[in-house]
């Protein structure tokens, strides 16, 4: 396997398919680099190189104790885009990995990031707080941790209902069901939690200011875990000169369940 050593020691799995131009993809939470296959696949058949990891303590990683927080996680993209030197580098996050990406930039700099694609993305704030009374509330992210505390395999099988939509008309395979869980039960129970508290509590307002790449933000208006009107919404209105597409009657899965006009997107996005 492919895997980088960070400097506090955690290996990190990545794939790198491809040639040309890089586009590196952060995934979102409970899932691993395995969620971008379709996107991976379409892109580096066009022309691209495309890249994936594993966020440590999820997939193939490994599963340190500490380190699920996001300065940790955009340093952890630091040392994947210099190990590989990357340059002219998309960077596309989904759900919380759109905040990785973001925070990324604003830790590291613009200079090596050539755009920016936010999927569903957790910015500018996820949680409800003084400043963002419409954020959603503590106590859903407290019952998802007692959820997984309880009965992490249960929990994430009923997840996947209101991840994909699937209580507002949207279909998907068994197969899709049966792979989201096993992708999310290779994580630690431990990073898992942690980063239901990091997600949330995240402000990332300060970092839509540091953003200065051209930026694409995609988001469902039917999204049941990230809300679009208080996170991809605000976040195109923060970022300079974001474009904004909303995918209507889409669920937070979209990259399943509207696969095909997501890759058209990014392909359209990265060939401007």
């Amino acid at each position: 396997m492919s895997t980088l050593v960070t400097r506090d020691g955690t290996s990190l799995y990545f794939k790198d398919w491809g040639s040309g131009k890089p586009v590196l993809f952060s995934h979102g939470w409970p899932l691993d680099a395995d969620m971008w296959d379709a996107q991976m696949e379409f892109l580096a058949s066009r022309g691209y190189r495309a890249i994936a990891f594993d966020r440590r303590g999820f997939g193939r990683s490994s599963q340190p104790w500490n380190g699920y927080d996001y300065d940790t996680f955009a340093d952890d993209i630091a040392q994947l885009i210099e190990h590989l030197d990357l340059r002219e580098v998309t960077l596309v996050g989904f759900s919380m990995g759109g905040g990785d990406v973001s925070r990324y930039i604003a830790r590291h700099g613009n200079e090596r990031v050539a755009g920016l694609v936010l999927l569903g993305a957790v910015t500018p704030v996820f949680g409800k707080r003084d400043d963002n009374p419409e954020g959603v509330d503590a106590s859903v992210f407290e019952g998802i941790q007692a959820g997984l505390r309880a009965d992490r395999a249960q929990f994430i099988a009923d997840f996947a209902t209101p991840f994909y939509g699937l209580n507002q008309g949207q279909q998907v395979s068994q197969g899709v069901l049966t792979q989201t869980l096993n992708i999310a039960l290779l994580a630690s129970i431990k990073g898992t939690l942690d980063c239901v508290s990091a997600f949330s509590e995240t402000d990332f307002r300060p970092d839509m200011a540091k953003i200065e790449v051209p930026t694409l933000v995609i988001h469902g208006d039917a999204d049941q875990i990230v809300p679009f009107e208080t996170t991809g919404k605000k976040a195109a209105e923060l970022i300079r000169g974001a474009e904004l597409k909303v995918y209507e009657g889409a669920p937070h899965g979209f990259a399943v369940t509207h696969t095909q006009q997501l890759n058209e997107d990014l392909l359209a996005f990265l060939n401007r």
